[in-house]
């Protein structure tokens, strides 16, 4: 599949995306743009969110894990589960209670203005961060198998990719996300199912031949409870991830939106619950799917791509350096290419349309300025968003050398800490807090959490920090706020 192949398809699928974009966006209202008017079928956003959810990192990083971790990943899978539920029936209801845009308001009813601004202010950093981080993947993928070729800088390559976004987001915003990531998360699944079948016909295999052969043995280990120090220990892992999902879930404006759109609270909770379930199930399946690519890889003698040619292998290269080089044929490269650009950007557009929502309600104030403003802001503040995320990608360009799911799931153990400390002392306390010192409270958890995190294992007596960092930076963010309760 050359270049100009990729790039028409590309074209074809945006073409796609506007359409849906104009049939959506034709009122271009701030309350479309916020909250869908608050009519999205629940069933739409649940099927939409798994691809949101899943977003490039999994399609290409999690596949690319296998090899050094194994199917540790669903390890972290299973306490995703358990938090999903916790956000349907703890968070949710308080959400849909008090009727909120930003769901940081609750911080502002429940505590005041500071703790309002500082809850904003961390998931702003969050998500800017972790949409950044999905962007710079599929940039990275685009880059070395199609712009490369046509001596386009990776700096175009990121800019382009924003204005794609950017141009079917600004009128219907979250309304738009809602259909978009319908489609795209079907695309996804698409292309990984063909890539399986491809795949292990190519291995003269059948699917019941792969799940019983010696081969897959090799990857698919799921616990580990050898040891505690490990980074991977069942425990750390299931509780890490059961915090991570109430956080990048739960606290997390970019995903609570599309919940917030649904009717009612019971539709938002069928959609939280049957997504949960399903996401489940295709986690697993991107790690079979990662084991079968090194198992081809390692009968076909197929190198693992580095980035540009030029230092260590890079094993989220794998995937698209097989579907695309290594003669698998003309389907599965199509399907490759729109399951990646879908999981890319069911998760990039919405994270956008989050960030433009978050600024405008949570910052700015938008809904107290007068009415012939605020859209005109709006628009303003997407485009400055989009122009915030490119840098940030081009600067993760220069700095980051691991694997992209693990670097993702590591800041979030900073950067969510304090919005777990702060929601969980509002829900589960009654004591009101001197709010003033809600933002030095914050920040000092993510400091020492941050100094903990880069102790060399070796002083802590073996033991190595994984992702219980991020219940522990809550826990340390609770304390605190306990010390500044009023008496």
């Amino acid at each position: 599949m050359t270049s100009t192949h990729i790039l028409i398809l590309i074209g074809c699928y945006f073409l796609v995306l506007l359409l849906i974009s104009y049939l959506t966006g034709k009122n271009d209202t701030n309350e479309d743009f916020f909250k869908a008017g608050k009519q999205s079928p629940w069933y739409v956003v649940a099927f939409g969110m798994v691809g949101a959810s899943l977003s490039g990192v999994t399609f290409i990083s999690v596949p690319g894990w296998v090899q050094g971790s194994q199917f540790s990943y669903m390890q972290v899978v299973f306490g995703y589960l358990v938090g999903y539920f916790v956000i349907a029936y703890v968070l949710m209801p308080i959400y849909y209670k008090l009727n909120v845009t930003s769901i940081y308001e609750y911080l502002k009813e429940r505590f005041g203005m500071v703790s309002y601004k500082t809850g904003a202010f961390f998931f702003f950093i969050s998500r800017v961060l972790g949409a950044s981080f999905r962007l710079f993947l599929v940039a990275l993928v685009l880059q070395q198998f199609v712009f490369d070729d046509l001596n386009i800088p990776f700096e175009i390559t990121v800019i382009l990719s924003i204005l794609l976004i950017w141009i079917y987001t600004f009128r219907g915003g979250i309304k738009t996300i809602v259909w978009t990531d319908t489609l795209q998360t079907l695309f996804m699944l698409l292309s990984v199912g063909l890539s399986i079948y491809f795949i292990t016909d190519k291995l003269d295999m059948s699917l019941g031949n792969l799940l019983a052969s010696e081969e897959l043995k090799q990857y698919n280990k799921i616990f580990y409870t050898d040891s505690f120090l490990a980074k991977s220990h069942f425990i750390k892992s299931f509780f890490g991830g059961m915090f991570i999902a109430i956080c990048m879930t739960g606290l997390d404006q970019d995903m609570m939106q599309k919940n917030l759109s649904c009717k009612t609270l019971k539709d938002a909770q069928k959609n939280m619950i049957s997504f949960s379930l399903v996401l489940v199930v295709v986690n697993f399946i991107f790690l079979l799917l990662g084991a079968l690519l090194f198992i081809y890889a390692d009968k076909f003698n197929i190198v693992t791509p580095s980035l540009g040619g030029v230092g260590a292998p890079k094993t989220d290269l794998l995937f698209p350096e097989i579907a695309l080089n290594s003669g698998l044929g003309i389907v599965i490269a199509i399907t490759f290419m729109l399951g990646l650009i879908a999981a890319a950007y069911s998760s990039a557009d919405s994270a956008l349309t989050s960030l433009t929502t978050s600024f405008c309600v949570d910052f700015l104030g938008i809904d107290k300025k007068p009415q012939k403003q605020q859209k005109k802001l709006r628009k303003i503040t997407h485009i400055g968003m989009s122009i915030l995320l490119i840098i940030v990608i081009i600067i993760f360009k220069n700095i980051l050398d691991r694997n992209v799911i693990d670097s993702l799931l590591t800041v979030a153990t900073y950067t969510y800490g304090p919005l777990l400390g702060l929601f969980t002392f509002g829900i589960f306390t009654k004591h009101k807090i001197k709010d003033k010192w809600v933002w030095l409270v914050a920040i000092v958890p993510v400091i020492l959490i941050l100094l903990i995190s880069n102790v060399p294992p070796e002083q802590l007596g073996g033991y190595v920090v994984g992702y219980e960092m991020l219940p522990i930076n809550g826990l340390l963010t609770f304390f605190g706020l306990w010390l500044i309760r009023k008496k």
